[in-house]
């Protein structure tokens, strides 16, 4: 298994790099995550997974582990295969999906493309222990902190802003002030809007 990719990005594109390691050029699908984190130099190191089908080999490329570790789990999940994970990683950060996993958030999991309801339920239910134990996460805490989000979410949707764009409000703010109340989001996120 090809685990870690190390050389010289020769192509770059918004669905797939080609980096050149010893005279040997390795095509690489990447989410638009890792695309907008790669480095501006010409040395690269990408982590991957090579997914092996009957009539192909494809090599995924990741910026982290994490990220690697996200798509492994997703792909685990029965009726997720490696382009709707790639379009998960490509929608939301590898934070916001297990965030999302974690806290049971079906509508946000249903938002990517290509992902049902059924399919949603699926992912959680898969998923939701395997994301708190390796990633260490407190189930409680996520809980909550979500639930202040989705308060905070509806009520600026309310005032007329974009829900999108405050949604990437909202999760900025969390970083910094994790148990941060309804209304000192809603606060912070209208200064940002």
């Amino acid at each position: 298994m090809i685990t870690q990719i190390k050389g010289r990005l020769v192509e770059k594109n918004p669905t797939y790099v080609v980096v050149d390691c010893a005279g040997v050029g390795y095509l690489l699908h990447i989410s638009l995550n890792t695309f907008s984190s790669l480095p501006e130099g010409e040395a690269i190191t990408l982590y991957s997974h090579l997914s092996v089908k009957e009539d192909s080999q494809t090599l995924y490329g990741f910026i982290d582990k994490t990220e690697r570790e996200i798509f492994r789990l997703l792909i685990s999940v029965s009726g997720v295969g490696p382009s709707i994970a790639r379009t998960m990683l490509s929608s939301m950060s590898s934070e916001e999906i297990q965030q999302a996993i974690a806290s049971e958030n079906i509508p946000v999991i249903q938002s990517v493309k290509g992902i049902g309801a059924k399919t949603a339920q699926r992912v959680i239910i898969d998923l939701k222990d395997k994301i708190l134990k390796t990633f260490d996460m407190d189930a409680i805490s996520v809980t909550r902190s979500n639930t202040s989000k989705d308060e905070a979410l509806s009520a600026l949707e309310v005032l007329g802003f974009n829900r999108k764009q405050s949604d990437k409000v909202l999760n900025n703010i969390l970083k910094e002030h994790p148990d941060a109340s309804v209304e000192l989001l809603i606060k912070k996120a209208l200064k940002s809007l």
